[in-house]
């Protein structure tokens, strides 16, 4: 018994070399093989191209834009969009999640800024987005686009003037500027939660809401008649004619390209029946339209950046310009 313990204490000892040995040696860490299909493009951002410049009281106002550009070996339709701010401000780094979003489903997509108040009234915001798509036009072969598919997309005040420059595609007198010879009309418009008459931006909300629209100094008005004394001032209602100049609306025709239009149900700043009037009109008029009411979505809220909405843009987008992605 003895010597059978002395053997196997013997062995043990033995072996205790070679398992430290194994210790040291350990068998290497396997890698996983991760298998990436490619489904998105590499996307290269431009920042502060300067694209028009109006004359704002003698000086030269140096009105830029921001472009996301997929690479792509072919040309791709393009997006302007045009940023909201209630008419008082227009910061062209708004909507990066959604702007990205549809860069990378294959659309080259400018953002810019434009002349808002106490920089001009109306039509100046209208001319500089018009001017923005010529310059596109113009410069369609430095970023890969393709001139013959331009969609123009707002929200807020800038689905206002997105709308604006889609109902008066071929109107020339809205034209003046830089590139000249080339088209300021789209073939395409989104419109998130925009103005369409200025005279009910209030219509749903209560009376003193409405008559706070109804003022001199309600930010639509401004736009509208200007600031005195550098111009005549004073409330929408004041210039009738006025109004409905700048009233999509009344601009629609046959050269109206399709249209996406939504809005929230919870916005509380601009009237869901603003986007509701334009998108009957459009239908009245034999212009192709869609309208969806955005459950419990406020005015530019976090619901707009969520891929359920954005897919209906880009759905959209796709029907206009990449029928066979559908």
């Amino acid at each position: 018994m003895k010597k059978q313990l002395v053997k196997l204490a013997g062995a043990a000892l033995l072996a205790m070399p070679f398992a430290s040995m194994a210790n040291l040696n350990p068998a290497p860490p396997q890698s996983t093989l991760l298998e990436v299909a490619v489904q998105k493009p590499l996307v290269n951002a431009w920042q502060d191209i300067t694209y028009a410049q109006p004359r704002v009281m003698g000086r030269p106002l140096n009105l830029k834009m921001d472009i996301l550009q997929p690479r792509s070996e072919s040309k791709l339709p393009a997006v302007l969009f045009v940023t909201g701010g209630g008419f008082l401000m227009s910061p062209k780094a708004n909507y990066i999640q959604q702007r990205l979003a549809i860069a990378e489903a294959g659309y080259v997509v400018a953002s810019i800024e434009y002349r808002h108040i106490p920089q001009g009234k109306f039509p100046d915001p209208l001319l500089d987005v018009k001017s923005a798509v010529r310059y596109l036009r113009a410069h369609a072969e430095e970023f890969g686009i393709d001139k013959d598919k331009i969609a123009i997309m707002g929200e807020s005040a800038g689905g206002y003037f997105a709308a604006l420059a889609a109902t008066t595609n071929g109107d020339r007198q809205f034209d003046l500027g830089e590139n000249l010879d080339q088209s300021s009309s789209v073939q395409a418009a989104i419109d998130l939660y925009g103005l369409s008459d200025l005279t009910q931006i209030g219509a749903d909300y209560s009376p003193e809401v409405q008559a706070m629209h109804d003022g001199d100094n309600a930010s639509e008005a401004l736009m509208l008649n200007g600031i005195p004394p550098f111009a005549a001032g004073g409330a929408v209602k004041a210039n009738p004619e006025l109004a409905a100049q700048a009233n999509p609306i009344t601009h629609i025709s046959n050269n109206t390209p399709p249209f996406l239009l939504l809005h929230g149900d919870a916005d509380v700043l601009v009237s869901p029946s603003q986007t509701k009037i334009l998108f009957e009109a459009l239908v009245e008029k034999g212009v192709s339209a869609q309208r969806y009411v955005v459950k419990n979505a406020d005015h530019a809220g976090i619901y707009w950046a969520q891929p359920q909405v954005m897919q209906v843009v880009i759905d959209f987008l796709n029907q206009q310009f990449k029928p066979s992605a559908r």
